[in-house]
């Protein structure tokens, strides 16, 4: 039980940086929901997920590679892996930076971005950076140093927004009433060019801020032993690509696959907006990842059946308090719809839906611990590319008769396979007791408790709707503390 208390412990640490740093660049989404046209948010959205597949590719897996290996009981130097698998990405990513600044007209050409080869410069200096400095990131993870971590995120994210709001905001208001202030440096057509810039600084800030993390050892480069964290660490590279693609592939197909291309931009802009307001989701996976990945492979060093079922509890606080989330969420998103223009408010119906789905990958993830600990990490694979191929296919169907609709319903139907996939393959091959009974009632009742509250909501009285929703929130958390036999007092002994 002491495990998972320091998980969740480490999860509420690595959360202020997650939560706290995702929610505070969400507060960016009505700026530029205000500032910038659909079509122009969409070019945003467009770019960022082929920013997203670059990422992955560019760290190929090396950042669970280290945690393997530095807890491998046949490496016994962690900081022999760790420069190692540094000197790799500095190498991998350097190339990158220069391949694309050498080649970018025609780079640029196949991205369909001709017209923004500046955006792509900017994005792939920014991403070979933090493909970079996402190892270090992933050192201080395994020195359980979160404060640092946190801190380091925090920085960041606060630079980026600091510049966000001086270019989109700040810079406007004196180019209208003091223009010589800022001639030399402000271009008031280059709009949404600066979300990248401010981009390319915040990754160039990481970067010197992690030099302690960088320095104070000795470089060491071992061959075999990047040959083997390269062997274990490709299945997890094709299996980022195709996660990675069942997040972003419906964006990257979606101007090709709209009936009318002319508003393709904009149909993407308004669902990216809204993909936004599900973000809370994904900010508590996140933060769950960071501290779930370093936990599962210093407990699979353990002995004894203590691990099982730690992984089990692991499954039953992560569905329990995803699901508080989605009905918070739903409870109150007239509230919540606010964080972005109300010319945005048609895509509202798709939250619901990638929440669900959000939640579907969350449960993937915990279920993965059989493959990784049993470095069978090639099963991940074949799931993610099963998902990519549903994903594919159902967008393929659906986006050209549904829209942005089709792309949310998509989602849901790959991260329910890729779940269920793994969960019969792992209880066959690693089998852990997950009470997937009681899980799926706290799943369902959530659900139910959401209809409950659609049928009884009030139009055109939102402020007593919620209210009548608030008890039906603490009806559900009382009913599952209830059966868990959870009170206030363990949670805040903790």
């Amino acid at each position: 039980m002491a495990g998972i208390r320091g998980l969740f412990k480490d999860t509420a640490i690595y959360g202020v940086s997650s939560i706290l740093g995702r929610f505070l660049n969400w507060c960016l989404v009505p700026l530029y929901t205000i500032m910038f046209p659909a079509e122009e948010y969409g070019i945003v959205t467009y770019i960022y997920s082929i920013v997203g597949l670059a990422l992955i590719i560019l760290t190929y897996g090396m950042e669970t590679g280290f945690f393997r290996f530095a807890n491998h009981e046949r490496y016994h130097d962690a900081m022999e892996v760790y420069s190692t698998a540094l000197v790799s990405l500095a190498v991998s990513s350097t190339a990158f930076i220069a391949a694309v600044l050498i080649w970018l007209q025609p780079i640029s050409a196949a991205l369909d971005c001709g017209a923004h080869e500046i955006y792509v410069a900017m994005m792939a200096v920014t991403v070979g950076l933090d493909a970079f400095t996402s190892l270090p990131f992933s050192f201080l993870r395994y020195r359980k140093r979160p404060v640092r971590f946190a801190t380091l995120r925090l920085v960041n994210i606060g630079l980026n927004i600091g510049l966000n709001l001086f270019f989109i905001l700040l810079c406007p208001w004196l180019w209208e009433h003091a223009p010589g202030w800022i001639a030399w440096f402000y271009d008031p057509d280059f709009g949404i060019g600066y979300i990248f810039l401010s981009n390319v600084a915040t990754s160039v800030l990481n970067l010197l801020l992690l030099i302690p993390e960088l320095r104070g050892f000795r470089y060491r480069f071992n061959g075999k032993l990047w040959r083997e964290m390269i062997v274990y660490s490709f299945p997890l590279l094709v299996l980022g690509v195709a996660g990675i693609m069942n997040q972003t592939i419906d964006k990257i197909m979606f101007p090709y696959l709209y009936p009318t291309r002319d508003m393709a931009m904009a149909e993407l802009g308004i669902y990216g907006a809204n993909y936004k307001i599900a973000i809370v989701m994904v900010m508590f996976i996140q933060a769950f990842r960071f501290a779930y990945e370093p936990f599962i492979f210093a407990r699979a060093r353990e002995r004894g059946e203590d691990r099982q079922q730690s992984y089990s509890d692991a499954m039953k606080y992560f569905v329990i308090f995803a699901m508080v989330i989605f009905l918070g969420v739903m409870f109150y998103l007239d509230i919540l719809r606010h964080f972005i223009s109300s010319a945005y408010f048609s895509g509202l119906k798709v939250v619901p839906v990638v929440m669900i789905a959000e939640f579907f990958f969350g449960v993937f993830y915990n279920l993965s611990v059989w493959y990784k600990v049993t470095d069978q990490t090639q099963w991940g694979t074949w799931f993610s590319l099963t998902g990519l191929a549903v994903t594919v296919a159902l967008n393929l169907a659906l986006v050209p008769v549904m829209g942005y609709m089709g792309c949310a319903i998509a989602a849901v139907c790959c991260y329910g396979v890729m779940m269920v996939a793994s969960y019969v393959v792992g209880q066959r091959r690693y089998p852990i007791e997950y009470h997937t009974g009681r899980l799926a009632f706290y799943f369902f009742l959530a659900l139910a408790f959401y209809g409950l509250a659609v049928v009884t909501a009030i139009p055109g009285h939102e402020w007593l709707t919620m209210a009548m929703r608030t008890p039906l929130l603490l009806i559900y958390i009382w009913i599952v503390f209830r059966r868990e036999g959870i009170t206030l007092r363990s949670l805040i002994r903790g």
